[in-house]
Order: structure tokens, then C-alpha cells, then sequence
């Protein structure tokens, strides 16, 4: 039998309190990230100041509420639909997104010169109901020791930020439709891991517990990682105090490579993040080690490469292609396996039936919230000046793309992930060429490189599919939850825009080292100086991500013993997992061990320890970035990214 959501559980109050902490927590990213570049919270599959929120509600429940006025206690429901909001509204002011679209929407503006002829190659291309051109307001937004506040800048941004909200809002409803049809299908018939949320159920459980908190475990793995950050921590300010180095950048062993062909091997790093060999310990053991395996795959092809004098091809060996390709693979994959469910959908749609009753939203709702948003989208496209007949290629794309990302993120729940360069834009020019998709097209794609450009990695799909999960594991209200999640778009959206915005008007943006990705308009400018055809290498290795992606799942299915997944292929094919492969290869070696000579007994209690592990980090990590804030200076950043 089935179990049916709860009919309550979402209340008013939570929505309130997640209504004031998305702003609090915006402007705390805004300035770690975007200021100090430290922290970088949104890169992670699961973001540490969320969890810090988490821990000191529940610590409020455990300890004020809960032993003196039961009555008023938060509950698990609440908690989730706090967890659900508060990753929604970071997502959307991430490293990844509006890190990224506010300084593009005045850039072409106020960085055109007579010689690199930007005004005459493609302003008259950008909206100016999208963009900001007003040179005196990009003076002070660029330049600072101004404010926001003055009556000429608000006016200049109110309409870009509304129009730009609104856009997002609607893409993100999009999503929820999305995940509404291959919810079951992934959650339940496929029963997926969904590795991320591990941590958050357990802490959240009925509301938070005691019992959690006392598992001696727990504790060990808490004081090595926090000791560990104190230490670090306490270096940053004191450099005579010793440092352990688990960083990104401490280690690169590529740099003993100085000989033809091992030179192409390029940068390798060693990570070491306590947290992230944490977080892979829930990764399933397959999966784990094919990310590990496929990366210095990678690395192999790099040397292949030189060894073999590819000259012919100066892109092999294509790597963003292969990536490209292999997601792709990955979207029709999980179509062919959800064929079946999709029947069942399609039925729903079309007749009357009670098989969607426990879905979050029925199936007919959720096919006319996605034909009503791309209607949507398409004329919000269209004003912009884009021509219908790349409008919607550009968008089959990228939610074949976001679908891929989603199933990826419920199966192998990696730490991090990043698609550099992998996106609608670049793939449409290899497949079409410059001059098919024209200059209209072409100047758009900039303002579209914070939602489908810079790495996905703070992307919404993923994090709505997992607050879905969680709020079926407890036995919530999926509907309710739609409109915490509406709700956090709307306020993250319109609080991220607000704390950039104040911080630049303040500061300067020319003095932010945020990740704007400036070179999106050179590349526009090459791209318009340059016309081009389509590019046969490049399309050609993307076949080859493709056939591949479906060769390794024919192996998974054929051959119950073979270890190599398509997701760890499709994945690591990109720079993201280079933050975290060597983490994964100890937590994966460890998990190994535990099964193989502890069995399921030793799996429970390590599982505890590695809860500690992250908790750890993420709370001494966490207090750090909130020193920065304090003193305004950057302080211990224990995720590089």
C-alpha cells in the first residue's frame, strides 16, 4: 500500500521565518562570495550556511522550545520547507547565477571602447529593458562610494531586476513541472539514492532530537574536522601558527610533469576536504568510483593527445564536447527508462484518474505549467530579439541539460559539480555556426550565461527534487511545499538582486573579485568579427559523448558486475569534479573497507562518524565566513572553488 502525504504540515510560520532568513542569507553570500571571494557555499550540492541555519533552529527547538513551550516547537515539515526556501533563494544569488548576471546587464555598456567597436558590433542588439547603458549610474554601480538609494539609480535597475525576477520565477516553475512528472518515477520505481539529502533528514527528524546529538561517533568525527578548521583558521590571521593543507590549491602534483607528452596532463590537484570525503561516503560505491576513474580518464586523453600529434585537431581531445554529448546521452537514458511511467502520465493528461492523487501537483496541471512557461519564455525571448527558430532549440537544450543534471544529482550526489562552457549558447554555435544563428541571437546569449553558461552548479532543478524527496520520506504536503518554494524564487531572486546591487553601489564592482565572466563579450566580439561554420570536430566528439554514454549503460545492463557509470563519464569530462576526484577516491576506499570487513553494523556507526565529519567543517567553516563579514576582510576559506 502506498502511503498518502500528510494534509498538513507546511504552516504560515515557516513561510515567514524562511521569508526573513532568505534575505539575511543573501546578503551574507553576496559578501562572502561575491566580495571576499571565500565561502562559496551555493558551489556545493549541499551548502553549508544552509545547514548552519538548520543547526541553529533546531538547536532553538531542542533546547528553548521544545523544553519549555512544546506547544510552539518546530517540526520536521517546517524544517524541510525551511530547507526547500532557503536552497532555492542561495541557488539563486549563487556564484552561478546573479553572481553573474549583474555586473554582464551593464557590462558591454560601460567597458565599450573605439577600439574594440563594441557599439557598433552589437548594442543595438541588447534590450535595453534587460541591460543598463545609463553612463552615470554605471559609474557609481562600477566605481562605488555611492548608493543605491539615490532616485536615479533605482530607477535605471527597477525595471531590468523586475523583468529579470520574473524571468527566473517563471523558469523555475518550469522546473517544478519538470520535477512533478519524473518525481515517481525516479523516487519510486527507480527508488534512486539521492545521496545530498542524507544529512538534512537526519538532523531534521522530528524536528531535531537529542538522540542525534549524542552519538559518541557523531562527536569524534565533529572535533578532528572542526579542529582541523580552527587551526587552519587561526593560520590565516597568524601565519606563524601552522597550517594542515586539504586545500584545492595546496597540492598540484602536474607540476612533476614537465616532459612531452605527460605536460598535457595539465594542472592535477589533490584535494583533500574532510567534508567532501564525507559527503562521498553516501555516494553509491560504483558511482563514486567511476567519477575518481573517469577524471584521470581525462587526463589520459589530454596525453594521448600530444603523444599521438593531433595537430589536425587542435581541440582533442574536445573535452566540453564529449561532456556535452555524454549529458545529453544522459537526458535519453533516463527517458528510455522512465518510458513506461511517461505512459502513464501521458494517460493522466488526457483522461480523468485518481494514479497523480499524492503527486505534489497533478500531471495535467503540471503539462500546462510547462506549456503556459515556455509560452512565456518564448516572448519574453522574442522582445529580447531572439528568432523563434533558435528560442527554441536554445530551451529544449538546456532542460534536456537541467533533466540530465536532476537524475544525475538523485543517483550519484556528488559534492560539487561543474559544466564549464557546456551549455545551449556554445553548442548551438558548434552545431549550426555563427552564421546561422546571427547577431541577434549571439548578443543575447551573454545575458543568458548565468542560467545556462557558467557551471550549473547552484542550478534549481536539482534542489527542488530534493526537497520533494524529503518531504515524501516525512510524509508532507508536496502541494504546500510548491508554494514555499515559489514564494523563496520570488524573495531570492528580488534579496540577491537587492545585496549586489547595494554592495557594488558601495563598494565599486571594478574592486569585487566576483565571477562575472567578462569575456563572455570578447568571446561575442570573436564571435561577430569571426563568422564561422559548423564545426564537424566538434559536433563529431559530441556524437561520441553520446554513443559512448549509451555504450556504458548497455554494459551496466548487460553485466551486473561492471563498475563504470555513464553519469560518472558525463561528469567528469568537465573541470568541476577537479575540486573533489581525490577526495572521492579515499571516501569511496573507506566505504569499501567498511562493507567488505564490517558489514552493515560498522556501515551504520561510520555513517555517524562522517555526519560528524561534515557538521565539523561546515559549522568552524562556517564561523569564519562570519568573522569576514564582521571585520569586512576575508578570513579561513575552507572550500576553495
Amino acid at each position: 500500500m502506498q502511503r498518502k502525504f500528510a494534509s498538513v504540515g507546511i504552516t504560515w510560520r515557516a513561510l515567514i521565518i524562511g521569508a526573513v532568513l532568505i534575505p539575511l542569507n543573501n546578503y551574507w553570500i553576496m559578501q562572502v562570495e561575491g566580495v571576499w571571494n571565500t565561502g562559496h557555499s551555493t558551489c556545493l550540492s549541499l551548502m553549508w550556511h544552509v545547514v548552519l541555519n538548520l543547526l541553529l533552529l533546531i538547536s532553538i527547538n531542542i533546547f528553548l522550545l521544545k523544553k519549555y513551550l512544546p506547544k510552539y516547537a518546530l517540526t520536521e515539515a517546517e524544517l524541510i520547507a525551511l530547507y526547500a526556501m532557503l536552497t532555492l533563494g542561495a541557488s539563486i544569488s549563487g556564484r552561478d547565477m546573479l553572481q553573474i548576471l549583474i555586473p554582464v546587464m551593464g557590462w558591454a555598456f560601460w567597458f565599450a571602447t573605439p577600439e574594440n567597436e563594441w557599439q557598433q558590433l552589437f548594442h543595438r542588439f541588447l534590450p535595453r529593458w534587460l541591460t543598463v547603458s545609463n553612463k552615470n549610474v554605471l559609474q557609481d554601480f562600477y566605481q562605488g562610494k555611492s548608493s543605491l538609494y539615490r532616485s536615479e539609480n533605482l530607477k535605471t535597475w527597477l525595471e531590468p531586476v523586475l523583468w529579470w525576477s520574473a524571468f527566473i520565477v517563471v523558469l523555475g516553475i518550469v522546473m517544478i513541472c519538470l520535477n512533478v512528472i519524473v518525481r515517481r518515477q525516479w523516487t519510486r520505481n527507480e527508488r534512486l539514492s539521492y545521496p545530498i539529502i542524507q544529512l538534512p533528514m537526519a538532523i531534521t527528524e522530528d524536528g531535531g532530537t537529542r538522540e542525534f546529538f549524542r552519538n559518541k561517533n557523531l562527536w569524534i568525527g565533529f572535533a578532528g574536522a572542526a579542529a582541523l578548521n580552527i587551526i587552519n583558521g587561526l593560520h590565516h590571521f597568524f601565519p606563524a601558527l601552522p597550517y594542515i593543507p586539504v586545500s584545492y590549491l595546496d597540492h598540484d602534483l602536474g607540476k612533476y610533469f614537465t616532459s612531452k607528452p605527460w605536460n598535457a596532463i595539465g594542472s592535477l590537484r589533490l584535494p583533500l576536504y574532510p567534508f567532501a570525503i564525507g559527503l562521498g561516503f553516501f555516494l553509491p560505491l560504483d558511482l563514486s568510483f567511476s567519477i575518481w576513474f573517469f577524471y584521470l580518464f581525462r587526463k589520459a586523453q589530454q596525453v594521448m593527445g600530444v603523444a599521438m600529434g593531433m595537430r589536425a585537431l587542435p581541440g582533442f581531445p574536445y573535452i566540453n564536447q564529449q561532456s556535452s554529448g555524454a549529458w545529453i546521452g544522459i537526458f535519453f537514458v533516463a527517458l528510455w527508462l522512465s518510458k513506461s511511467h511517461l505512459k502513464t502520465v501521458a494517460k493522466c493528461v488526457f483522461k480523468t484518474g485518481d494514479t497523480d492523487a499524492e503527486e505534489p501537483m497533478r500531471y495535467r496541471s503540471a503539462v500546462i505549467g510547462i506549456i503556459i512557461g515556455m509560452v512565456l519564455i518564448t516572448m519574453f525571448c522574442y522582445r529580447a530579439g531572439m528568432s523563434i527558430s533558435i528560442i527554441i532549440p536554445f530551451f529544449v537544450i538546456f532542460f534536456m541539460l537541467s533533466t540530465a543534471i536532476t537524475r544525475m544529482r538523485a543517483e550519484l550526489g556528488p559534492p560539487t559539480h561543474e559544466l564549464v562552457r557546456m551549455n545551449s549558447g556554445n553548442m548551438l554555435v558548434d552545431i549550426l555556426g555563427t552564421r546561422r544563428i546571427g547577431p541577434n541571437n549571439l548578443s543575447i546569449f551573454p545575458l543568458f550565461w548565468f542560467f545556462s553558461g557558467r557551471g550549473y552548479r547552484s542550478h534549481l532543478m536539482p534542489h527542488q527534487l530534493e526537497s520533494f524527496k524529503m518531504a515524501e520520506e516525512a510524509r508532507v504536503n508536496g502541494k504546500r511545499l510548491i508554494y514555499a518554494m515559489i514564494i523563496a524564487m520570488i524573495l531570492g531572486s528580488l534579496s540577491a538582486f537587492w545585496a549586489l546591487l547595494h554592495m557594488s553601489f558601495d563598494w565599486g564592482l571594478d574592486l569585487i573579485p566576483i565571477g562575472h565572466d567578462s569575456g563572455v563579450f570578447w568571446q561575442l566580439q570573436n564571435r561577430l568579427n569571426n563568422p564561422t561554420g559548423t564545426d564537424v570536430p566538434a559536433v563529431s566528439f559530441m556524437g561520441v559523448g553520446f554513443i559512448f554514454t549509451f555504450l556504458l549503460m548497455f554494459l551496466r545492463m548487460r553485466f551486473l558486475w561492471w563498475p563504470l557509470h555513464p553519469a560518472g563519464y558525463a561528469l567528469s569530462m568537465n573541470f568541476g569534479i577537479d575540486y573533489i576526484w581525490s577526495c572521492l577516491i579515499f571516501s569511496s576506499l573507506i566505504k569499501w573497507l567498511v562493507l567488505k570487513y564490517g558489514g552493515m553494523n560498522l556501515h551504520r556507526k561510520t555513517t555517524k562518524f562522517f555526519f560528524g565529519i561534515i557538521l565539523g567543517e561546515y559549522c568552524v567553516g562556517g564561523f569564519w565566513s562570519l568573522v569576514s563579514v564582521l571585520i569586512k576582510q576575508r578570513a579561513y576559506d575552507f572550500y576553495h572553488a
